[in-house]
C-alpha cells in the first residue's frame, strides 16, 4: 500500500515539476500575465495525491476516517473541542442554527439579530428554522454592524446575534460581547469568510458558542465544497451531527461504524421505549434532519490543506497590504473599510469604498475589461433581493442601500504572484 501511495505522489509531483501542470482551477498560479482571479485554491500534488489515495485506497466513499481525522485536526487549528464536517458552509449555517435552537430550547418566532449586508445563507437558515431574522444596518466606515442600532433592536424575544464578518473583518468584539452578556443572548459566528481572523490574539470562533466555516474553493482552505460547525459544547455538536446525518441518534464516526457494538457499546438494543423490538441504533431518528455529509476524499484534501494554513493566512495578510497600496497609489476617491486596532483579519478580499456610484461603475468596468476579477460586497442590502423582500422594508437601512452602488472588493489570494501585482499595477495606471 505504501508503494502505491508513493507512486501516486511521484507521478503527480513529476507532472507538476516537469510539465508545469497544476489543476486548472488554481487560477493565478498558471502564470497568465493578463488575468487576476479574485481567489482560488492553493493546491499542488499533495491535495491531488490525498484525494486519489482516499478514492482508490480508502475504506469509505462517503464520510469516513479521513473526514473524522479532518474534524479533529481542524478543531486543534482553531482551538475548539468538537466539530462536524458537512457538505458546504451554507449547510453548516443551516444545521448550526437548527442545533442551537434545539440545544437552548429556542421557540418558533424567537429572534436572531443579523446584518442587513452580507451573504444570503447567513439569513436564510434563521427563517428556515422558523425563527425571525431581525436586521441591523451597518457603519459606513467599517461596513460592520452598527452596534448602537443592534442594541436598539434587542427585545425580550432576542436569543442570539449571528455575526458574519464580511471578508474576515470583525466589529468591536469587546463591545459586542458586553452587549450579549448584558442582555443574556448568545453570540454565534458565521465564520465562512473569517477563518484565521483574530481579536486580541484569539480566533473569532473562540468568542462564540458555535461557529461555521466554509471550504468553498474561494475560501481560505478548500475541500472542493464543504463546511464545518465547531463548538466547545459536545452535546450541541452531537445534535448538529444528527441533523446533518438524516436526524439519526447514532453518533458513530469513522471506524466505529464497523464495530458490531458501535461507540455506545449497545448498537442493537431496545432503543424505542414504547416498542418491544431490538433495533439497530443507526436507524433511530431523534431529529428531523437532512443528508449533508461530505465525501471522505474531501476530508483527505482538508488534511492536506491544513498543512498550508499558516502560510495561507500570512499570504492573505501580506497581499491585502500590497493590493491596497497599488489601488490607493493610482486611484483617487477610494477608501478602505477600516479595521479595529485589536483585530487582525485573515482577509478574504480587499473592500473598497468609492466616493460615488460613478467611480465604482467605471473602475469595476475597467478592471473586468482587463482581466481583473471584482466582486460586489456580496448581496449588499439583502432586503432588496426578491427572495428576501418580505422580511422587512429595505428602505429602512440607508447605509446598507449604498453598498451595491459604492462598494466592491478584489482578491488578496495566496495564489497571487509577482506577475499578478505587475498586471494590477499596469491596469490601474491606465485608468483615467
Amino acid at each position: 500500500m505504501n508503494d502505491t501511495r508513493d507512486r501516486i505522489k511521484k507521478f503527480l509531483s513529476d507532472l507538476e515539476a516537469d510539465e508545469g501542470l497544476l489543476p486548472k482551477f488554481a487560477h493565478n498560479l498558471q502564470g497568465k500575465s493578463d488575468q487576476l482571479f479574485y481567489s482560488g485554491p492553493l493546491f499542488d500534488h499533495e491535495e491531488l495525491s490525498a484525494a486519489i489515495e482516499a478514492l482508490i485506497m480508502g475504506k469509505w466513499l462517503a464520510s469516513g476516517d479521513h473526514v473524522a481525522r479532518f474534524e479533529r485536526q481542524f478543531c486543534k487549528s482553531i482551538n475548539a473541542k468538537h466539530a462536524v464536517m458537512v457538505n458546504s458552509g451554507s449547510s453548516a449555517n443551516l444545521v448550526m442554527i437548527g442545533a442551537l435552537k434545539a440545544f437552548y430550547d429556542w421557540k418558533d418566532g424567537d429572534e436572531v439579530l443579523v446584518s442587513a449586508v452580507g451573504f444570503p445563507t447567513t439569513v436564510a437558515p434563521v427563517y428556515q428554522c422558523r425563527m425571525s431574522p431581525v436586521f441591523v444596518d451597518i457603519e459606513w466606515e467599517t461596513l460592520n454592524f452598527d452596534l448602537d442600532q443592534l442594541v436598539s433592536k434587542i427585545t425580550p424575544k432576542t436569543r442570539a446575534v449571528l455575526l458574519s464578518p464580511v471578508l474576515g473583518n470583525p466589529p468591536d468584539m469587546d463591545r459586542l460581547q458586553e452587549i450579549c452578556h448584558e442582555h443574556s443572548i448568545r453570540l454565534v459566528l458565521d465564520g465562512c469568510d473569517s477563518l484565521g481572523s483574530y481579536w486580541e490574539g484569539k480566533e473569532l470562533s473562540e468568542y462564540a458558542v458555535a461557529s461555521s466555516c466554509s471550504f468553498y474553493p474561494a475560501h481560505h482552505i478548500t475541500t472542493g465544497e464543504g463546511g464545518m460547525v465547531s463548538s466547545n459544547e459536545q452535546e450541541l455538536i452531537s445534535i448538529t451531527r444528527s441533523i446533518a446525518w438524516w436526524g439519526r441518534d447514532c453518533y458513530c464516526v469513522g471506524k466505529a461504524n464497523l464495530l458490531p457494538k458501535g461507540s455506545c457499546g449497545r448498537r442493537f438494543d431496545q432503543w424505542l421505549e414504547d416498542q418491544n423490538v431490538i433495533l439497530d441504533h443507526k436507524y433511530v431518528f431523534t431529529h428531523m434532519g437532512y443528508n449533508l455529509k461530505p465525501l471522505d476524499l474531501q476530508g483527505a484534501i482538508g488534511l492536506a490543506q491544513l498543512g498550508k494554513l499558516d502560510s495561507i493566512h500570512q499570504a492573505r495578510r501580506d497581499n491585502k497590504i500590497k493590493v491596497e497600496e497599488v489601488f490607493l497609489r493610482h486611484i483617487k476617491g477610494l477608501a478602505i473599510a477600516q479595521k479595529h486596532e485589536k483585530a487582525d483579519p485573515s482577509w478574504f478580499g480587499v473592500p473598497f469604498i468609492c466616493a460615488d456610484e460613478e467611480l465604482k461603475r467605471r473602475l469595476v468596468a475597467h478592471l473586468e475589461r482587463n482581466g481583473i476579477q471584482t466582486r460586489n460586497y456580496f448581496a449588499g442590502n439583502i432586503l432588496v433581493h426578491p427572495g428576501y423582500r418580505f422580511m422587512d422594508n429595505w428602505k429602512d437601512y440607508p447605509k446598507a442601500n449604498r453598498v451595491l452602488k459604492e462598494v466592491f472588493f478584489v482578491g488578496c489570494s495566496p495564489t497571487f504572484t509577482e506577475t499578478s501585482f505587475e498586471h494590477l499595477d499596469n491596469v490601474l495606471q491606465q485608468f483615467v
